[in-house]
């Protein structure tokens, strides 16, 4: 029985009590169902008896006494206690823990995955680097944060959009393809420009790829390595960020917001809906009407539109869309568009606590023997994705990233987590998968086979280290569930690396293969359930944060 089936139970079970006139109050939505911190308290705990009892008018211990004694009359309980002021703990009966492993197998990939988002509609959008630079180590965290999360979502039922903004306008654009064209001169870059080996290989790349361009006059060639050079760096982007296993499903470009119309409409829609004003020659949206500092300008004195401008449009075709939600992942520089976002989405006449979320991310830093790491090749002082893949492998690197949550600065040891060896979290949950298929592979060598679901044996499954093993296993879903909901992948890892260790303490007390003449009985099979139940969860788990479950290390 998962801790979901329960919650079920202790539902039907007010709801009986309810229907037979013992309590007048309304059966609740949900009931909370918990482990109990002391496993002496049973296997689970609820306390939906203190929640009912003001309403029912009743003390709360009474109120447990009638839900425990209708609840020890279901096949899959064993004991009932009320605790304290009116907590209910409760027991499983023998085997009602061991079915849990039987669901995991069975549901195999599906295992963990719910429909408590069913029906959200979300853009979600991450990265965003401008296309004047290889990704750095900011860009890195926020793919693997943001690709997991991608996945978390999609895993609790809602459709997830994953969306790539890159700036191909403005005045960077500008800076870039001057630097470009600098490199290919063989002159210094601009002071504002862009450094870093990456200049020179693209404005080759530029050259070659259009033989002359160095003899046309000088707008000309600005506007080919505009093109041609935001070209080329972006596809090294996405190239980059598909080795890491980041794929986007839209790629979005300013530029077409530009050449669209859509600036204009976006104005348009935010005059008609009086926000807009014009002052000192520019105009202006009216965000302190929504809690932002100070307004904001949407066209410059000079007539040029803002970047702010290009966002309110943005926002405007997400929603267009038809996104219920658009969800955006910044870094910690960027905190400051938090408020504008807001007034943006109100001023369009969307209610920001319902169709925005924006999700903030702090730095990262790389260490070795405690002493910052300034490593890339290409990019100067920068470090870049492809730096960070080639010191620990792509698994270790996502996985890293993904562990800490996104509001928390992190210091990633690369010495650490290049080892081989348990103190690596990573190494340590994917070596654990990799043990249990050792195992499953000895059991077929010795002709032991898990055989069909419904003849497993699960009420042998008695041992102290088998229902801690079994418990773990049936949170898997709530702990996918709390982690979409709380937009927090790095829950999905800490929980993996508590499973790893409950699994080892597991196989440490309890022998799963006979060894010599021993007889393979009905325990041998049910173990090898518990144990192909554990593969399936850190399988699914770890593909959740995009990283492998090797069979072999």
């Amino acid at each position: 029985m998962t801790p979901e089936q329960l919650q079920d139970v202790v539902s039907s079970a007010v709801r009986a009590v309810v229907d037979r006139g013992a309590l007048p109050v309304e059966v609740p939505a949900e009931v909370l169902v918990e482990r109990p911190k002391n496993p002496e308290h049973g296997d689970y705990a609820t306390n939906v008896a203190l929640r009912l009892a003001k309403p029912a008018g009743r003390p709360p211990r009474e109120v447990a006494e009638l839900l425990a004694a209708e609840l020890q009359e279901h096949e899959g309980i064993a004991r009932v206690d009320v605790a304290g002021p009116g907590f209910l703990n409760i027991t499983l009966a023998s085997g009602a823990l061991g079915t849990i492993a039987v669901q995991a197998v069975t549901a195999g990939p599906a295992y963990g995955r719910t429909d408590t988002l069913a029906g959200q509609k979300l853009n979600l959008e991450f990265v965003s680097a401008n296309p004047t630079g290889p990704v750095h180590i900011g860009g890195t965290r926020w793919a693997a944060v943001g690709d997991a999360l991608g996945r978390l979502l999609e895993a609790s039922g809602a459709t997830v959009t994953r969306e790539y903004y890159f700036n191909d306008a403005g005045a960077q654009i500008d800076r870039f393809a001057l630097s470009l064209m600098a490199a290919a001169h063989g002159r210094p870059v601009p002071d504002d420009g862009y450094a870093g080996d990456y200049i020179a290989e693209i404005a080759q790349q530029v050259v070659a790829a259009e033989p002359g361009l160095l003899e046309l006059p000088e707008d000309e060639q600005r506007e080919r390595f505009r093109v041609r050079g935001v070209e080329l760096m972006f596809a090294e982007i996405k190239r980059t960020l598909a080795e890491f296993g980041v794929v986007f499903d839209v790629y979005f470009s300013e530029r077409t917001l530009h050449e669209s119309g859509a600036l204009d409409k976006a104005i348009a829609r935010l005059r008609e809906n009086g926000h807009v004003y014009e002052a000192d020659g520019a105009v202006w949206l009216r965000t302190t009407d929504f809690g932002d500092d100070k307004d904001r300008p949407l066209i410059k004195s000079d007539g040029s539109p803002t970047y702010f401008a290009a966002d309110c449009a943005y926002y405007l075709d997400k929603r267009d869309r038809g996104f219920d939600k658009v969800v955006i992942m910044l870094g910690a520089d960027h905190a400051g568009y938090v408020g504008r976002y807001k007034a943006l989405s109100a001023a369009v006449g969307d209610d920001p606590e319902r169709n925005l979320e924006i999700l903030l991310g702090q730095l990262v830093n790389l260490v070795r023997d405690g002493e910052p790491v300034r490593m890339s090749k290409r990019a100067g002082t920068v470090v870049l994705l492809e730096d960070l893949v080639e010191a620990v492998g792509a698994d270790a690197a996502r996985y890293a990233l993904a562990r800490a949550s996104v509001d928390q600065q992190i210091d990633l040891d690369l010495d650490l987590w290049s080892r081989r060896t348990n103190d690596n979290p990573v190494f340590y949950v994917q070596y654990a998968h990799a043990r249990i298929a050792s195992l499953l592979r000895n059991a077929a060598d010795l002709g032991i086979s898990l055989g069909e679901a419904g003849d497993v044996d699960v009420a042998a499954l008695v041992h102290e280290r088998e229902n801690d093993l079994l418990r773990a296993i049936g949170e898997f879903p709530r702990v996918l569930t709390a982690a979409a909901e709380l937009r927090a992948p790095h829950r999905v890892a800490r929980y993996l690396e508590e499973l790893a260790g409950t699994y080892h303490r597991f196989y440490d007390s309890c022998r799963v293969l006979p060894r010599g003449d021993e007889e393979v009985t009905s325990l041998t099979t049910a173990r090898l359930w518990v144990c192909a139940a554990t593969a399936t969860v850190l399988r699914n788990g770890l593909a959740v944060l995009g990283v492998s479950a090797p069979e072999r290390m």
